[in-house]
Order: C-alpha cells, then sequence, then structure tokens
C-alpha cells in the first residue's frame, strides 16, 4: 500500500514538473522571444547563439547540450533523485520550447510592457513550481540551487537574478538592443519575486505578541487551540510593572480565533502581529542541507 502511495505521490511530482516545463516553454516563445527580450540563464545564452546562428541552432536543443556539464557537477551535491527530475525537466523544457516553436508562430503584443509583466510572472511561476518539486531547468536555477550551499543568507530567487543581470548585460552588448535588454531586466526582477513567493510563501506563518495583564488565561486558551505558545519574561518601561509576553507562531488560517480569545478575555490587550517568513520546528519546516 506504501509503495502504490509513493508511486502517486511520485507520477503526481514528474506530472506538476511536465506542466511546469510547458508554462515554461509557453512564456519564452510567447513573451520573450516573440518580442525580442532578453532572458537570462543559459537560455538567454542559447538565444544569442540561436540569433547569431540565424536559427540554425534550436534554442531548446542548445539548452540541453550546455546544462550536461552542469548537471553532472550537480550530481555529487544532490544525489539521483535530485538529478532525474532536473534532467526529466531540462528535456522536457527543451523539447517543448523548440516544439512550440515549430508548431506555432508567436507574434508581438501590441503593449511591450504586459508582455514583460505576463511573461515575468509566468516565468516566475513555472520556475517555483520545478525548484518545489526538487526539480529545475538547469542553467540559472540549478547553479543558484548549488551556489545556495554556500550562499545560505540569498534566497533562490536573488541568486537567479544576479546571474540572469549578467545574461542580459551581455544580450545587450552583443545585439545593442537596449530596449529589449531593460525589458528583459523588469521580467526577470518580476519572475525573482514570483519564484521566491511560489518556494517560500506557501510556508509563511505569522508570528503573535500578545502583552496582557490576563496573559495566564490567554495562554491557556491559546493551548487548548493546540498552538505552541511560549512566555517571555517582560518588563514595562513606563510603569516598571513586571509583565509576561506571550510569543505564538501559528498558520495564517488561525489569526481570527487568536485574535478574538485575547480580546475577549482582555478588551485592552496590547496585540502584535507580523509575518514569519520561515519557521522550523514541531508542526512546521525541517531543516536540512537541501532547504531552498
Amino acid at each position: 500500500m506504501k509503495s502504490r502511495s509513493r508511486g502517486v505521490e511520485v507520477l503526481w511530482d514528474y506530472g506538476v514538473i511536465l506542466a511546469s516545463c510547458g508554462l515554461y516553454a509557453f512564456s519564452f516563445n510567447c513573451f520573450f522571444d516573440a518580442n525580442r527580450f532578453a532572458m537570462g540563464g543559459f537560455t538567454g545564452i542559447c538565444q544569442i547563439l540561436n540569433r547569431i546562428s540565424g536559427g540554425v541552432i534550436p534554442v531548446g536543443t542548445a539548452v540541453f547540450v550546455l546544462n550536461l556539464p552542469l548537471i553532472l557537477a550537480g550530481f555529487k551535491k544532490q544525489g539521483v533523485k535530485l538529478l532525474l527530475a532536473t534532467l526529466f525537466a531540462i528535456t522536457a523544457s527543451s523539447l517543448l520550447i523548440d516544439t512550440l516553436g515549430m508548431v506555432y508562430t508567436f507574434y508581438p503584443l501590441e503593449d511591450p510592457l504586459l508582455s514583460c509583466i505576463f511573461g515575468g510572472v509566468l516565468l516566475g511561476v513555472s520556475l517555483g513550481l520545478m525548484l518545489r518539486k526538487s526539480a529545475t531547468t538547469g542553467g540559472t536555477e540549478l547553479l543558484a540551487r548549488l551556489l545556495k550551499y554556500k550562499f545560505r543568507h540569498l534566497s533562490i530567487g536573488r541568486l537567479c537574478l544576479i546571474i540572469d543581470l549578467l545574461v542580459v548585460s551581455a544580450y545587450a552588448l552583443v545585439f545593442r538592443e537596449w530596449l529589449g535588454a531593460m525589458y528583459g531586466v523588469i521580467a526577470m526582477v518580476i519572475s525573482s519575486k514570483v519564484m521566491d513567493t511560489v518556494i517560500y510563501g506557501s510556508i509563511n506563518a505569522k508570528l503573535a505578541i500578545i502583552i496582557s495583564d490576563q496573559s495566564q488565561a490567554i495562554t491557556q486558551k491559546l493551548l487548548g487551540m493546540e498552538l505552541g505558545v511560549t512566555i517571555l519574561s517582560g518588563k514595562g518601561a513606563w510603569t516598571g510593572n513586571a509583565k509576561n509576553v506571550i510569543m505564538c507562531v501559528f498558520r495564517q488560517n488561525h489569526i481570527a480565533a487568536i485574535k478574538a480569545a485575547a480580546t475577549e478575555l482582555d478588551a485592552s490587550v496590547f496585540f502584535i502581529v507580523c509575518d514569519a517568513r520561515e519557521v522550523l520546528g514541531e508542526g512546521f519546516g525541517e531543516y536540512s542541507e537541501d532547504s531552498l
């Protein structure tokens, strides 16, 4: 039974990767290539090679060939499972980019800014979904994932953006198409933000800091909701009175119930809620070297 459920999970993961590759190929052909926007990463490099060769070198095929050395380099760090997912994603996205370009001719849209925005959003969504399933289209994303082991303080989206900007700059210098390069930069910035939202957004949590004379009663109420609560010792700066400060990390869907419970017990409660971008521990995420 476990092996069957595991098989369904693997099929689902690869289905998501395949759909993401389709979205990636559509975004490239419809918004970047059709409008001659510079794209980052290996796809951007292959864009340059494709134009220099007069279309003789297909973008997708060139992406696949350039990625092979990087896949082998990533094997030692990521292992067989991640390698297979990445190899599948690179193969699928490369084939879909070339196939989609052959079966349908995309024309530039009248409003290049809209193309830039939508291209960046779709690109970020596709890459974020692939990275959540431990896959990448190679190039920038695979290199960024490997660099993440070294630069832990930088997000995946930020690392991708740094690499992409270098490639877009090369595109501008080679073809002297500054407008296409500038639109490409905007799209890459949007893509990196969307990618980070897709990767990290779903694990966001809230942090509540509650100061009240009814701290004990509020604590019991929160414990009854099966929430983790920590009591901190505090002191009022103006009065000098000792106070208990309640700290509670919870998911978004608990916020209304927590507010209601606290204000019901103390109408003058002091309540602070802020975003907790990443939470590690029981009920939340776990740390590993492969964490994004």
